[in-house]
């Protein structure tokens, strides 16, 4: 709706609560694994002894994703997910707890097996961030929820390192006892928020759990295979991990031999791309419309391509003098540049990942959404040991500089996003489809969030104005939709390929091919039965006046059909306003040709009314419901 955008979260106890808890949650984890750091130069303990930390610390982290996960998906599924967020952070005050005994004695021993017991709390809740944001929010809200909790993470881990390195510098001899208070005083302070957070109810309450992890890792991982874009949305988000590594792992070098700086020069390189995530993270939600935008995902990976090209030309070589400053550094010839590219990496990350979470998290089943996304962390973690060895391979082994690192990357991300665009042409579809309407047309939506169901089957039934309604309709609807379209637009081409990937049903008149009418019609049924949402021009052709034509009985029969089967789908009158004016329709048209468009961005409206149950509907009455709808507004 006009006005609406995700920082309203902020201000609602269905959100608020939720995003606090994780951000001090990743926030204190950097705030510890920094802070044993810290320590270590504190000690003054030998380069060998650091070294050893950390090549140890990173893997006891993550070996409870592998060990783990397939337990904390069940757990996450089986169990109320606010009184499992309470669980989870209390875990946390006793892991820190833990922490802080080694903190004060000085024991690198126990803050090990804290770390371990960290990623352990880390698994666990994991699975219940990510599926409790469908349970609070509503589908056209998914976009900009997991918008703002990246953003969140991405400055809680940002600003947890920069706290925790400063921590032994800032408070001297004091520095164990400040590092020990401050943990405990983070994971009481996200545990006091979590208890905020409102019920939302599990998924699958009657689950019974294996404690198996290896068959069950198994079982899950087969799970999130099931639906093609939803496989391909985790290999997407495994990749956002592997790509992060990489460049993360390779800052702190980087500065020092690419930039000629130092540990600030680090952070702020670390901060550029950090800001660039978040900053893309949140602006999702605008570009997309409130929608899941999976249009974004080329989008964003072409994008991250671009500016790692970039940074590769920008500094491929040693830094020409040292010890640079922030400021220094940007004084130097492309520094300037610099900075912008980490920044671009960043921003179109954002658009990259977002897009793929709010993804999985529409298309798979409630009851299989926390096991989905235990089963996306443990490829996840896979893909960042995998960024990890690969990094230490190529440099010690190969020889590589860090910019050859960074323009291998840059191929690699080429090479996987066309894959995954090849297996999963939807992707490339929707961004062609969002480019077109993007650019074409400014939408203004009406009714849509209030009138099209969340889930489950509906028909929407809409005035036919011009050849663009269709992608102008999947623009601003949350959830996909099937339309039903006469068959020679269908066949258009180019265009052609953008609706069959849509999954769209072609239609003939029953003198033109009758063959094809009854096809559409058991496609239609079976769409509906599965719970779609289909959509249908009952014109049964463009407008050449500019008024809406009489509606068609086949509308009728469908409704008719789905009600003897005993499933019944409510009807969605929806009306395009603004489109008679486009190019795309036959207004003033002469031998077929199309015009110029009068100004490009034109406001089109895109109007729902409240849904009417299909039992005992007509054509001529859902003719008037989209008349009113329309208006005088052609």
């Amino acid at each position: 709706m006009p006005g609406h955008n995700q920082f309203q979260l902020l201000g609602q106890r269905r959100f608020l609560p939720f995003f606090v808890t994780q951000c001090f949650g990743a926030f204190n984890d950097n705030v510890y694994r920094q802070a044993i750091i810290g320590l270590l130069f504190w000690l003054g303990v030998s380069p060998e002894q650091r070294t050893l930390y950390t090549n140890l610390a990173p893997a006891l982290f993550i070996a409870p994703y592998f060990l783990f996960s397939a337990t904390a998906g069940q757990i996450a599924e089986k169990l109320e997910k606010s009184r499992l967020i309470r669980i989870t952070t209390t875990m946390e005050i006793v892991i820190m707890s833990l922490a802080a005994v080694g903190f004060l004695t000085q024991s690198m021993t126990v803050l090990l097996v804290a770390l371990f017991c960290t990623g352990l709390q880390s698994t666990l809740f994991g699975p219940v961030k990510y599926s409790i944001l469908p349970a609070v929010l509503k589908p056209e809200e998914l976009t900009g929820g997991n918008g703002l909790v990246e953003m969140g993470t991405s400055l809680s881990i940002l600003t947890g390192m920069i706290f925790g390195g400063l921590v032994f510098k800032l408070a001297g001899d004091h520095g164990p006892e400040v590092a020990a208070t401050a943990i405990i005083a983070l994971a009481v302070a996200g545990n006091l928020v979590s208890r905020a957070i409102p019920r939302a109810e599990a998924g699958a309450p009657g689950l019974a759990i294996n404690w198996n992890p290896l068959p069950e890792s198994l079982a899950i991982l087969r799970m999130a295979r099931r639906q093609l874009a939803v496989r391909n949305a985790i290999l997407g988000v495994s990749w956002f991990w592997f790509v992060g590594t990489v460049l993360t792992s390779q800052l702190p070098t980087y500065a020092e031999v690419n930039l000629g700086g130092a540990e600030t020069l680090y952070i702020f390189a670390l901060a550029l791309f950090s800001v660039g995530t978040g900053v893309g993270s949140v602006l999702c939600e605008k570009l997309s419309a409130r929608t899941v935008e999976i249009g974004l995902v080329p989008l964003g990976a072409f994008g991250m391509s671009a500016f790692m090209l970039d940074l590769y030309f920008a500094r491929s070589g040693a830094a020409a003098v040292s010890g640079l400053d922030v400021a220094g550094f940007l004084a130097q010839p492309g520094g300037w540049r610099v900075a912008m590219d980490l920044v671009g990496i960043g921003l179109f990350t954002g658009f990259f990942v977002v897009p793929l979470f709010a993804l999985i998290q529409s298309r798979t089943p409630k009851d299989e959404l926390s096991r989905v996304i235990a089963a996306m962390n443990i490829q996840n973690a896979a893909f960042i040991v995998l960024a990890a060895v690969l990094g230490i391979v190529v440099q010690r082994f190969l020889g590589w500089t860090i910019p050859q690192v960074f323009l291998a990357l840059m191929v690699a991300n080429v090479l996987v996003a066309i894959y995954i665009f090849t297996l999963v042409p939807e992707f490339l579809m929707r961004f062609l489809s969002w480019v077109l309407v993007r650019s074409l047309y400014r939408l203004e939506l009406h009714g849509i969030e209030r009138n099209v169901p969340d889930e489950g089957p509906a028909l929407v039934v809409c005035n036919h104005v011009s050849y663009m309604d269709a992608l102008i309709l999947s623009a601003s609807i949350p959830r996909p939709v099937r339309f039903v379209m006469y068959y020679r637009i269908f066949n258009i081409p180019v265009m052609r390929w953008i609706f069959r990937t849509g999954k769209a049903i072609p239609i003939a008149g029953v003198r033109e091919d009758r063959a094809l009418m009854e096809q559409a019609f058991d496609a239609i049924d079976a769409a509906l039965a599965e719970g779609e949402i289909v959509g249908i021009f009952p014109e049964g052709r463009l407008t050449t006046d500019g008024e809406i034509a009489a509606f068609k009985s086949g509308v009728e029969r469908v409704l008719a059909r789905a009600a003897a089967a005993g499933r019944p789908v409510p009807v969605v009158p929806m009306a395009l306003r603004g489109m008679w004016s486009s190019m795309w329709s036959h207004r003033d048209d002469r031998m077929g040709r199309m015009r110029a468009p009068r100004r490009f961005r034109a406001h089109v409206g895109v109007v729902a009314g409240e849904p009417v149950s299909g039992v005992e509907v007509t054509a001529g009455m859902l003719e008037a419901k989209v008349r009113a709808l329309r208006g005088d507004a052609a």
